[in-house]
């Protein structure tokens, strides 16, 4: 059998330089000494530019909403997050054949420096023409998409804004945004007051819920429920499973491993970590929304690594400049989270992972993907050195690649997964299978203990050309 060799595109020494990077703006911790609404600021290109995108986009005020047996998906530490505008960073290289480590480190300033130039220049001709897409009345999600998916400008709230198109939150029809705005988190508010109540807040509720007297007419019961009264399910010692104290404990155990694994969320950033009331409050909307959701969906609940899935989209809704669409971001990242895992729910289902729609028949997806694009690889990996993709896909999947490349990369290649139109999963294969094609040197030349070393713990890398090589996989594909 002749192998394929590897197509001449990959071996392009474009690649030696960085390549377009997110704005630092998105990216820059918040600072803990500032309250709530001056940490925003840190975000805003400037006060023009704000005030442009509320033109172009404007957002009635909403309904207030006040501020508020699992599987374990092995994290791997994560470097302290760099400057993505930093134009002397070494760090942003393609290994192997195409752009190797040690070409990237030999990178001219100067030819970086003209890289970051045209990448600037880039990024504000896309923003300008995303703003003129959201000044639509009706929006046109097919160029939305298109610029989405070539990286989203940081600032100006655009990235918070399209990505609600782009999950559904947000309708096409921009006079309907107001409305399903509001309606959307006056629900979560109702979600919020009924599910995180434990079951003394709910007998109190009830002690003190309006009752009609002989006559008809409505008086308050303020007295303490009478002992007699008190049914077997509301007795806290009861066992039953329509109990609500024994659903409570239940409860617990869930909640105390969403409680841990808040605490871990990003600890390199300000904005999720550290003993600040911004901080802490920000791990409060965490815990609520991951709550809420395992309460909801009873046949997956709190699945563990949820947490990681979550971060982005909060911190991107959380940031905005928009200081109403700011106040909400907690019910807004809880629609999105539940929309965003709509197409996934069945990889968190530990009864479905041996089943066509579970985690295993996924990963077996991006095998034959493999296979399909170089045999050669794909041969060396699973019948040479016998390195199962369970051992590492498992995680790039279901945590959407959070935890192979740090926060501003991360939300690059997010804008790639959720602009493609038939969802996320395609894409998300395509950027998995171009990862392994573009350290396809180092795998070759290794053995199993040294390639489960560089899978589980995956270099840091151009973006754009890991993107590059994953759209022209969906060429190929196509053709």
């Amino acid at each position: 059998m002749v192998n394929k060799r590897v197509p001449d595109w990959l071996n392009s020494s474009l690649w030696s330089s960085p390549g377009p990077q997110p704005s630092v703006q998105s990216l820059t911790p918040l600072n803990d000494d500032d309250d709530d609404r001056s940490t925003r600021s840190a975000t805003k290109s400037s006060t023009a530019t704000v005030n442009a995108v509320k033109a172009v986009f404007p957002v009635e005020r909403p309904v207030p909403v006040p501020s508020a047996s699992t599987r374990h998906v092995a994290t791997r530490e994560k470097p302290e997050i760099r400057d993505p505008l930093s134009i002397n960073s070494n760090n942003y290289h393609s290994d192997d054949d195409n752009g190797s480590s040690a070409s990237s480190t030999t990178t001219s300033a100067s030819a970086a420096a003209v890289a970051a130039a045209i990448s600037s220049a880039e990024d504000i001709s896309r923003q300008a023409q995303l703003c003129q897409e959201l000044s639509r009345k009706i929006i046109n999600m097919g160029e939305v998409r298109r610029l989405a998916s070539q990286g989203i400008p940081g600032g100006a709230g655009i990235r918070a804004t399209v990505w609600k198109l782009l999950l559904g939150y947000l309708p096409t029809e921009k006079a309907l945004w107001p409305t399903e705005l509001a309606k959307k988190r006056s629900q979560y508010k109702n979600f919020k007051e009924e599910l995180l109540m434990n079951p003394s807040e709910i007998t109190r509720k009830l002690e003190k819920s309006v009752i009609l007297d002989d006559e008809g007419t409505a008086i308050e019961d303020k007295g303490a429920l009478p002992r007699s009264e008190i049914t077997q399910g509301d007795h806290p010692l009861s066992l039953g499973k329509n109990s609500i104290w024994n659903q409570f404990f239940q409860d617990t155990e869930i909640i105390e491993q969403i409680d841990q694994d808040v605490k871990r969320t990003h600890p390199d950033l300000h904005f999720f970590s550290g003993d600040t009331p911004f901080a802490k409050s920000n791990q409060d909307s965490l815990r609520n929304i991951l709550i809420v959701f395992a309460k909801l969906n009873p046949g997956i609940r709190y699945v563990q690594g949820m947490n990681e899935i979550l971060a982005p989209l909060f911190y991107i809704f959380r940031n905005d400049p928009i200081e109403e669409n700011a106040a909400s971001a907690e019910a807004d990242t809880f629609f999105c989270f539940v929309e965003l895992l709509s197409g996934f729910r069945d990889h968190f289902c530990q009864k479905l992972d041996n089943s066509v729609v579970g985690i295993r028949s996924t990963i077996t997806k991006l095998s034959q993907f493999l296979k399909e694009h170089d045999e050669e690889l794909w041969r060396h990996l699973e019948m040479t050195t016998k390195v199962n993709p369970q051992f590492y896909a498992f995680r790039w999947i279901t945590l959407f690649l959070t935890q192979e490349f740090n926060f501003p990369d991360s939300l690059l290649i997010w804008d790639t997964l959720l602009s493609d139109p038939e969802g996320p999963l395609e894409t998300l294969l395509r950027v998995c299978c171009a990862m392994l094609i573009i350290v396809r040197r180092r795998l070759l030349a290794g053995d199993f203990t040294s390639n489960l070393k560089l899978l589980q713990n995956y270099p840091s890398t151009n973006i754009s050309h890991l993107l590059y090589v994953a759209n022209k996989l969906r060429v190929k594909s196509a053709g």
